[in-house]
């Protein structure tokens, strides 16, 4: 058989060579979007991508401190006329923000290469559980998106009159679908571009409560005084059982405050070595952060006398009221506001960073298609991104931007998630006698627990009717499509296993005293495209030989290996990954040396696999030929529409790409039967 296909015409003269053609007109757009390729033979790859404590607060703090912009309004809101309750509720709430964190820090020292809920729950509570904390984080993350948008839009509309809020909906679309292309070009770069906004929010918020709380010093003992009073009538009217559900419901009602600390763990693999005390350190800035504006501003509320307006947000009322007749007053309050809404956009971010994460994640393990694993050549989660991104649009939409809506929808599954790592890090410390500190560890999760399954509990039942039902609806149905996708694959690869032991004893080494026969790169050479040693690939070659009995003198073994997330967490990942490669080709060809043909292997590491394969098949053509192109390719017996969708079409890709410039490639199918 030949390279060319019969009736195949000669290139023109004026053809380029393949492989040497310009970047299309729509890749050099997408470069310039986007950003160029990142190159993987650079050692210190991962040493610029990743993110020092004071990056990693900036990109993935933001998701809790922003949660200050309205949290503690819900909270405050909550109370009603009880504002006598503020100061019990500031301290608790600054409380718990350090309570949970110092808890996930703990957590960081236990799962160094991330500690996010998905991961916690599979390892130490099983894959139920990690099915359930995973679909809850999707959620979570696509809602973290939606709310930090929406929370934003409220700030930055807060210093503009009634009529212009029918636009406010259009700018937070507009602000997600730059937000998700900014995302596509790398986290750093994300980070980098948002840096100034995180900066003017802390410095503008750091005047607002310290000089709240200043300039309100000498109305200490009237303070005191109304909150005593307040106190003494609210026994009188609500007695000890009342008021104290009325505060555990406010306090719970502000959970929002808290969403954003997980994460800081699950971000961890996107971190500056050593991770842990990167992490710890990240960990450290935004509790302290979030706990000081958190509790700060529930007191400013307070001490202001500040009440829910229309229109505006309480902190927007707040700093109207601190900067009224100020000379530059009005200025200070725009740049507060603007930077309260632009952190929300860069809250956004932990989104962006940490829901594609848990989807790559839950990809290697097979609860969810296995392309969301793979890296774009930017080094991001491409596919990931883009559908949070989609489904937060949806999301905003459906809510028409109701801060009060989503937040009820946000905080239901960030304390199931909470609430499950708690308890799989207490079951661990249990388990763990022996071990220095156990005590304290298992007061510390034991605590978290106990916080977060009330917060959850509460606002199950207050809030169930008034968006709760949906976001519990989304999960469950997303934890259905999770079983039933991974179902589907354990089927598919029970078919390959089988296949694997059907074969036989195959010859693993070359007969003692023989020598492996030469390589002919003038003969017939078989090129066989293979990803993993097992079954499909051994079939495709034994199918080869059967199909072509005796024609081909020559085989070459052609592997991509795939720079995915569940890789590229390292600076030695890229290394590593091509003596795996390397060891996987070397099986094949003693195979073959065995089988008594000549064989020989060639690899290129990359992040697309069918683009990098065609250049690697071109290279091999130069030098053997008389190519002729294999690729196994496992067919369904009932060909279904989300089969392409679960299963990569690399082959059908790859096969096109080279027929376009002349070589022959053969499809070798894999029949799967499924029940």
């Amino acid at each position: 058989m030949t390279s060319e296909p019969a009736g195949a015409l000669p290139p023109e003269p004026n053809d380029p060579e393949p492989g040497a053609a310009e970047p299309s007109r729509l890749r050099r757009l997408k470069h310039a979007l986007f950003g160029r390729p990142r190159d993987l033979t650079d050692t210190g790859l991962f040493h610029r991508l990743s993110l020092i404590p004071f990056l990693a607060w900036v990109g993935l703090g933001a998701d809790g401190l922003s949660s200050s912009s309205y949290g503690p309004e819900e909270a405050f809101r909550a109370l009603g006329q009880h504002t006598y309750l503020a100061l019990g509720l500031a301290v608790v709430t600054a409380f718990t923000v350090l309570l949970i964190s110092a808890a996930y820090s703990r957590l960081i020292e236990e799962f160094p290469t991330g500690g996010g809920g998905y991961v916690v729950a599979t390892k130490l509570l099983g894959p139920s559980a990690g099915v359930i904390s995973g679909s809850a984080l999707l959620v979570d993350y696509v809602l973290t998106i939606t709310t930090s948008l929406a929370a934003a839009g409220d700030a930055l509309f807060s210093l503009l009159g009634p009529q212009w809020a029918p636009l406010k909906l259009p700018l937070e679309c507009v602000l997600l679908v730059m937000l998700t292309g900014l995302n596509i070009r790398g986290v750093r770069e994300s980070v980098i571009a948002l840096l100034p906004i995180f900066l003017l929010f802390v410095v503008t918020h750091v005047i607002v409560i310290g000089g709240g709380i200043v300039a309100h010093l000498g109305r200490v003992p009237e303070v005191a005084q109304q909150v005593h009073t307040g106190y003494a009538n609210g026994m009188s009217m609500l007695g000890a059982v009342g008021m104290t559900l009325l505060f555990v419901r406010a306090y719970s009602l502000g959970g929002g405050t808290y969403t954003g600390i997980e994460a800081v763990s699950n971000g961890l693999p996107i971190m500056r070595d050593p991770k842990v005390r990167t992490g710890k350190r990240t960990m450290l800035y935004m509790a302290t952060s979030l706990a000081f504006t958190a509790g700060g501003l529930i007191v400013c509320y307070l001490l202001w006398s500040v009440g829910p307006a229309d229109g505006k947000t309480m902190n927007a009322v707040l700093v109207e009221r601190m900067v009224r007749g100020m000379p530059f007053g009005h200025l200070f309050l725009v740049l507060t506001l603007f930077s309260e809404g632009a952190l929300l956009v860069v809250a956004a971010q932990a989104g962006f960073i940490d829901g594609p994460r848990v989807l790559a994640n839950m990809a290697v393990d097979s609860w969810v298609p296995h392309r969301f694993a793979a890296l774009s050549e930017r080094l991001t989660t491409q596919n990931g991104i883009v559908l949070m991104g989609i489904a937060a649009l949806v999301a905003l939409l459906y809510t028409r931007g109701e801060v009060s809506h989503l937040i009820v929808m946000y905080s239901i599954n960030v304390f199931l998630t909470f609430s499950l790592s708690m308890f799989a890090m207490l079951k661990h410390w249990r388990a763990a006698k022996g071990r220095p500190g156990r005590a304290r560890r298992m007061t510390l999760f034991a605590a978290g627990f106990a916080m977060c399954i009330t917060i959850l509990g509460i606002t199950l039942v207050e809030k169930f009717s008034e968006g709760g039902w949906v976001t519990v609806t989304v999960t469950a149905m997303l934890i259905g499509l999770c079983l039933w996708i991974r179902r589907h694959y354990r089927r598919s690869s029970a078919t390959v296993e089988e296949l694997y032991r059907q074969l036989g004893d195959l010859p693993t080494t070359v007969k003692p005293g023989s020598t492996p026969a030469a390589l002919e790169p003038k003969a017939p050479t078989a090129v066989m495209l293979v990803a993993s040693f097992g079954g499909i690939g051994i079939h495709t070659l034994l199918n080869v030989f059967r199909a072509f009995p005796g024609h081909f003198k020559n085989v070459v073994f052609i592997s991509v290996g795939v720079v995915d997330s569940g890789e590229f967490k390292g600076e030695h990942a890229v290394e590593e990954l091509k003596a795996r490669t390397g060891e996987m080709l070397a099986r094949y060809v003693t195979l073959t040396q065995g089988l008594g043909v000549a064989a020989t292997s060639r690899m290129a590491i990359g992040t697309e696999v069918v683009e990098t394969a065609e250049q690697l098949c071109l290279d091999v053509a130069k030098d053997f030929p008389r190519s002729t192109f294999f690729a196994g390719k496992m067919i369904f017996q009932r060909e279904t529409w989300y089969q392409g969708i679960l299963h990569n079409e690399t082959a059908f890709a790859i096969q096109k790409r080279l027929q376009w410039v002349g070589k022959t490639m053969v499809t070798m199918p894999v029949r799967v039967r499924e029940a």
